[in-house]
């Protein structure tokens, strides 16, 4: 399809951990982004741009092709990792609590999008989020 079809499909993604608990732990958060990056990647019509969060939430910035329906992309990462990723000790290491926020962004601000990606620690800590980039509604797949 897509060779057929001109697009820049460019969207920023993001959830909670259940309860907002913070499961993503130093030790956890980078087993948990390298699972949503080869996860995502290992899509067809996606591509991952970056990932980042704080302990209790993901951000994703990612390009797809006109084929790729955003909700089931969602809940088939967000299941599979809850299920798939595992600590040290072979336990479950993160459950993703209900709901999802998507935004679409021009091709022009995608660096901009992924230095706030990147940099999730530093806004949370400075009072910096950009608000529509932080919700995340309570409908949704996951």
């Amino acid at each position: 399809m897509s060779g057929h079809v001109f697009h820049e499909i460019y969207i920023h993604l993001n959830w909670h951990t259940k309860d907002d608990q913070p499961l993503l732990t130093p030790e956890i958060e980078p087993l948990v982004h390298n699972y949503l990056r080869q996860k995502c990647g290992a899509t067809k019509g996606v591509t991952v741009h970056g990932t980042g969060g704080t302990a209790d939430h993901v951000h994703l910035a990612v390009s797809i092709e006109p084929f790729v329906c955003i909700s089931d992309l969602v809940g088939e990462v967000k299941g599979s990792s809850s299920h798939d990723v595992r600590d040290p000790r072979g336990m479950k290491a993160v459950e993703w609590q209900r709901g999802f926020g998507v935004v679409s962004f021009g091709k022009k601000n995608l660096r901009w999008v992924l230095d706030y990606v990147a940099h999730q620690k530093e806004h949370h800590a400075a009072g910096t989020c950009e608000g529509r980039l932080e919700k995340v509604g309570e409908e949704g797949t996951g």
